[in-house]
């Protein structure tokens, strides 16, 4: 009895995969010092710029030193102390954190979750600063962008018991990406062909994963790489 219950408690138990404390701390810190910086250096400025007649802006120069002391040092201070603790708060909330049981993986970034539970996850690995989840149609269930560190993730799957892998077991059957490649399956290529104008414009990683997941529903395995785009079949299509 003992040891079924010492074997359930070790199954049970889960992994939080986050960045450690500090360096959260560090992501807030460091961007609100550098706002308050900015604002001292725009109060400077502008004091420079109200004593010089033929400086350009010295409208909104003189109007900015016309604030009575310590009031104008204080808000400059503020306000560039706000807008780094809004720069930092938005690099975490867009940060990876990974929750590891023996039932299922769930993956969290800007607030929304994906949870995939174990008989659906063959194989992981990391890809670069991409974790990358494999189905058994050797299609990719998530590829993550993923700053976490490389040994603490493999260590947490292994513990659990999933098949992780060192690099990607499919990695030789990427090709690169042109337009009207063969082999690709109907609609495919004007997904790509989407997919590369984003990448061009170095828009939304929201769009290009939805329209990474759109390519997986029609069997297309998809990678980037210094915006370009790297293409597979999955078994099912292959």
């Amino acid at each position: 009895m003992e040891d079924r219950l010492a074997h359930r408690h070790r199954t049970d138990k889960t992994t939080v995969l986050a960045q450690p404390a500090w360096m959260v701390a560090l992501v807030y810190i460091v961007p609100a010092l550098l706002g308050a910086g900015v604002g001292w250096l725009v109060k400077i400025l502008a004091e420079w710029l109200a004593g010089l007649p033929w400086a350009p802006m010295q409208g909104p120069a003189e109007l900015l030193v016309s604030v009575p002391e310590p009031w104008l040092t204080v808000g400059l201070l503020s306000a560039g102390t706000v807008l780094g603790l809004i720069v930092g708060f938005i690099a975490q909330y867009e940060e990876l954190s990974a929750v590891v049981s023996a039932e299922r993986i769930t993956l969290t970034r800007k607030g929304k979750g994906q949870e995939f539970a174990r008989d659906r996850i063959v194989q992981a690995f990391l890809d670069g600063k991409q974790l990358v989840l494999l189905g058994d149609d050797e299609g990719e269930l998530a590829r993550e962008t993923c700053d976490l560190d490389a040994q603490r993730v493999a260590e947490a799957f292994r513990a659990h018991g999933y098949a992780w892998v060192d690099e990607d077991p499919y990695k030789d059957d990427f090709r690169r990406w042109v337009p009207d490649v063969p082999g690709l399956p109907q609609g495919a290529g004007a997904l790509l062909n989407a997919r590369a104008r984003l990448l061009e414009k170095k828009s939304s990683t929201d769009e290009l994963q939805e329209l990474r997941q759109e390519l997986a529903g029609l069997g297309v395995v998809v990678r980037d790489e210094k915006r370009r785009q790297y293409w597979r079949l999955n078994r099912r299509q292959g």
